[in-house]
């Protein structure tokens, strides 16, 4: 099941909202999420819903030996051991074909690639269960004694198959005592409705283009289409990906939970790390926490820890070598911004890092998409213009000229959007203005939201299939 549905819109989540107020006490309104979590998570591909409730049972069980040998060797057996099993159905599910495809291809045997359907969202929650486990050794937090709340922290539909990846401490208060307000709901739903129009209207839009320049060989493909086509991909991923972020964090508040921002504005970055702490904030900080200050044969070992990083960052997205590739890529320039330095990144040129930074980051998104390697290969030869020189690739195109003329609002639109320009508008009407005016805002907010939701309706009664890009992942 995907959020942007018709069904899940109007059937799914009233049928969800009006259980779960219906309900007084928290202990049935956590059995109603835990229910309704399951059915979201098993309609697609029931059979993996004993592997979700496998992996809460094993995490829950490790962390309840750790807090009862807290201290002692056998704590930590109990906590390496949970985490190898984690990561163990991880690589089984993930990455065994991927492995017999290189063995195959290294040592010219050929050993049947095993064909393992990767059930949706195991990235995500094994993140989360590894991270609980991590916490609950370090005793950043208590391990949850009943199995039903950890449960619900695990398998919580909103966030359950894309993310963000949402520690235990962030919501562990909230999962034993929380209350929505109508403000709460009112807000949360605002905020679902732009991750759904994110998506819907401005995402959807803009992979149909994307697709006409990248669907196919792109060795015809002109210097200025190559530029054209990435540069909208890279817009299509961040409305795609921070999309469903805004649902998952509205959905979650409209139930009285309170996640982590996943997303804030990475494309006013001036540096690629800077770009990194705004871009799937949930997945750099867990790299960040659990393995960067990692003992490495001893002890932290800085830029080997850095390396390490990005190369489980590539990896963690997906089993191909392009993916590899591409958070290595990230890796070798943030290892060069950090031997510059911060002080003296701040005194260049505002102006150029940011061209700078928006070249590193567009080209890498090439590097994301294209899974086949000949292929990334001519998207080099393409964007770099050495196709002009070797092939007599042209500068321009017709093609590219009419796409841009015909899909020009679409994409100023989404540029706009990507910027922090709808924050500044909410702040003008909530604290510059008087009350009237803060009113105005309100109810202007929610028309316009009520507008979209019927935008999105529409759209969405032809469009049945467009799930979100890091369902995958």
């Amino acid at each position: 099941m995907v959020f942007s549905s018709l069904f899940f819109v109007f059937f799914f989540l009233a049928a969800c909202f009006l259980c779960y107020y219906a309900c007084r006490s928290i202990k049935a309104k956590n059995v109603v999420l835990v229910i309704f979590s399951l059915i979201f998570y098993a309609w697609g591909e029931p059979v993996w819903v004993s592997m979700l409730i496998f992996s809460a049972f094993v995490n829950w069980g490790a962390s309840m030996l750790i807090g009862k040998y807290r201290g002692k060797k056998i704590g930590n057996f109990f906590a390496g051991a949970a985490i190898v099993i984690d990561l163990a159905l991880l690589i089984v599910f993930k990455y065994s074909g991927f492995i017999v495809e290189n063995i195959n291809a290294l040592l010219n045997v050929s050993i049947p690639v095993p064909q393992i359907v990767m059930p949706i969202g195991i990235s995500f929650f094994t993140f989360q269960a590894v991270s609980y486990i991590m916490d609950c050794l370090w005793e950043t937090v208590e391990p949850q004694k009943k199995f039903g709340r950890f449960l619900l922290y695990l398998s919580l539909f909103p966030q359950l198959v894309a993310g963000p990846i949402v520690r235990y401490s962030v919501i562990e208060k909230e999962i034993e005592n929380r209350k929505a307000t109508p403000v709460d709901i009112s807000e949360g739903a605002m905020r679902a409705i732009i991750g759904l129009s994110k998506k819907v209207i401005i995402a959807n839009n803009l992979y149909a283009v994307v697709e006409q320049f990248f669907g196919s060989d792109i060795s015809g493909l002109s210097f200025l289409g190559t530029w054209y086509g990435v540069i909208l991909y890279s817009l299509y991923v961040y409305f795609d990906f921070s999309g469903y972020s805004d649902i998952a964090i509205g959905l979650g508040r409209m139930f009285g939970f309170h996640f982590n921002e996943n997303f804030n504005y990475p494309f006013i970055c001036k540096t690629i790390s800077e770009f990194w702490q705004r871009w799937h904030i949930s997945l750099s900080s867990f790299f960040r926490d659990y393995l960067f200050y990692a003992p490495i044969f001893g002890r932290p070992r800085k830029y080997l820890n850095l390396f390490l990083v990005w190369f489980c960052t590539g990896l963690w997205h997906g089993a191909s070598w392009n993916f590899i590739l591409w958070g290595l890529y990230f890796g070798v320039f943030i290892f060069i911004e950090t031997l510059i330095g911060k002080k003296r990144l701040k005194k260049w040129n505002k102006i150029w890092t940011h061209i700078y930074s928006k070249i590193i980051i567009i080209i890498g998104f090439g590097i994301f998409y294209f899974t086949d390697l000949s292929q990334l290969g001519q998207f080099f030869v393409n964007i770099s213009g050495a196709g002009m020189i070797w092939h007599g690739q042209s500068f321009g195109d017709i093609v590219t000229y009419n796409s841009l003329m015909n899909n020009l609002f679409l994409i100023i639109f989404a540029i706009i959007v990507s910027l922090p320009v709808l924050p500044k508008i909410r702040y003008v009407f909530d604290e510059w203005g008087n009350n009237k005016v803060f009113a105005f805002g309100k109810v202007g907010g929610s028309l316009v939201c009520c507008a979209l939701l019927v935008i999105c309706s529409i759209l969405m009664v032809d469009n049945t299939n467009n799930p979100f890009l890091y369902f995958r992942f």
